[in-house]
């Protein structure tokens, strides 16, 4: 899990010594005390000082006052802990304000001080509350511990869970869980455990070499995912003369062999699913229909992540189309709205299957080949130099890329399929537009439309991200 923590009032004694130093400084000034003991902020009505005299003792003296914190009780013994535990510590705090002459280098020496261990040190402007929620989104943050309620509601608006450190000026909020101390912090965190998404990966594995990383992407983070099934898709070569059933025979072998790699159990896991096209008139039930049909009934919400032809999820939708409004399908298929047709492999292979998905309603991502998932491109160089010897898993997924057994040898590639899986680890990384769903022509090519229902067409990846978090994971 991934844990980001601001350092004043939170790690550090930050209020008491700012208190501590104002009333140094009363004595000097006036020596009145404090004439308002309900005043929420030290700085604001608790002494009667000027404005000016308040802002200029502020000014000149707030660095010294930072760089002589001191670390509340048991902060680091329970970061420690929860580092040592395999969560990551992500220091995020607002000293990047104007305040401070260096504040970085005044941060780090700090932490080294006090053997404050943690994985990134970020520093944003505190008077700018945003800045740490688009931090939070950009880390994948899962927990923000801090005690501005202004940070922690850009958080909630992020959908970030955050933790709200209790001081005399947050006092009486209520809309964030509170805690007064380290030990309270570390009984939440130890105890949180993110709700995980219902998905089905319904995917054609042997196809090329992409839906193995997929496939070996999704079950790697099950901290993200409750895996249900994974489904068999149809695919077909003509040219290689591989059918229907014979691609469907060594998808199934290929996801037992990734599934095996990975200690994943598959016992009532793999289904296999259509051997035909609806284009061709199939319209029989198989093991995968009949799969997603009884996980989406007995789940609020399952997604499924469709990464070949879509015939399984429109039979499914066919056979009982309640489960329109317990799904959400996010498919890699067709190309970007810039293209003329549609003729790539996963859209072309069953053209009525993707009309009955777009004319079902179901709520429905697409992610387009051209355009958008094809700046998913890496080498076998890159592969070589972050997985090559990191399992047996890697070493296969390194051989498969290189030679994919369909186009010969190849340095660089697509992997294309591993969108999906991302587009559901982190939406952020993504940019979309929901339109009105396209009519689909006779040769394929989208119409556009004003009335129809909405769906969700991705535009924009960014891709060093999805490769960062895949390299991590794969390689971890």
């Amino acid at each position: 899990m991934k844990i980001g923590i601001d350092i004043d009032n939170v790690i550090s004694n930050f209020n008491e010594a700012l208190l501590e130093e104002y009333l140094k400084h009363d004595k000097e000034l006036r020596n009145t005390g404090i004439v308002n003991d309900n005043a929420q902020y030290i700085r604001k009505g608790m002494f009667d000082w000027t404005e000016d005299e308040e802002i200029s003792f502020y000014k000149n003296n707030i660095e010294k006052i930072v760089k002589k914190l001191r670390v509340k009780d048991k902060a680091k013994e329970y970061i420690d802990k929860l580092r040592n535990y395999g969560n990551e510590i992500y220091i995020i705090t607002g000293r990047d304000n104007g305040e401070y002459s260096n504040p970085y280098d005044m941060t780090i020496e700090w932490l080294k001080k006090y053997d404050i261990k943690y994985d990134e040190l970020i520093l944003t402007n505190a008077y700018k509350h945003q800045e740490k929620a688009d931090v939070c989104i950009e880390k994948n943050i899962d927990i923000m511990i801090d005690d501005s309620t202004n940070v922690c509601l850009k958080c909630f608006e992020a959908g970030i869970k955050s933790l709200l450190y209790s001081t005399e000026y947050n006092k009486n909020e209520k809309r964030f869980t509170k805690v007064n101390n380290w030990n309270d912090i570390y009984n939440y965190v130890t105890n949180y455990r993110k709700e995980k998404v219902n998905v089905i990966l319904d995917t054609d594995t042997y196809n090329e070499c992409d839906d193995q990383f997929a496939l070996s992407y999704m079950i790697k983070s099950q901290d993200r995912f409750n895996v249900e099934a994974i489904t068999v898709a149809p695919y077909s070569h003509k040219v290689r003369n591989v059918t229907v059933k014979e691609g469907q025979e060594l998808s199934y072998n290929e996801i037992i062999k990734i599934c095996n790699y990975l200690n994943f159990d598959i016992i009532n896991k793999v289904f296999k699913g259509a051997d035909n096209y609806i284009s061709n008139g199939y319209n029989n039930s198989n093991d995968a229909v009949d799969k997603i049909i009884e996980i989406a009934s007995k789940n609020q919400k399952t997604y499924i992540m469709a990464i070949g032809a879509i015939t399984n999820v429109a039979l499914a939708i066919k056979k009982d189309p309640k489960i329109i409004d317990k799904i959400e399908v996010i498919w890699l298929g067709g190309h970007s709205l810039l293209q003329e047709n549609n003729f790539e492999f996963n859209f072309k292979q069953d053209v009525e299957a993707v009309r009955i998905v777009f004319n079902s309603k179901v709520k429905l991502t697409i992610i387009p080949c051209q355009n958008v998932a094809s700046n998913l491109r890496t080498s076998i160089y890159e592969l070589n130099h972050y997985l090559k010897n990191k399992s047996e898993l890697c070493n296969y997924l390194i051989k498969r890329f290189y030679n994919d057994g369909y186009h010969g040898i190849q340095e660089r590639r697509v992997i294309w399929d591993i969108s999906v899986i991302a587009y559901m680890i982190n939406k952020n990384w993504f940019s979309s537009k929901v339109i009105s769903c396209p009519n689909i022509k006779d040769d394929t090519s989208y119409e556009l439309t004003t009335n129809n229902h909405k769906i969700t067409m991705i535009n924009y990846i960014d891709v060093d991200k999805v490769f960062i978090d895949l390299f991590k994971k794969l390689g971890g």
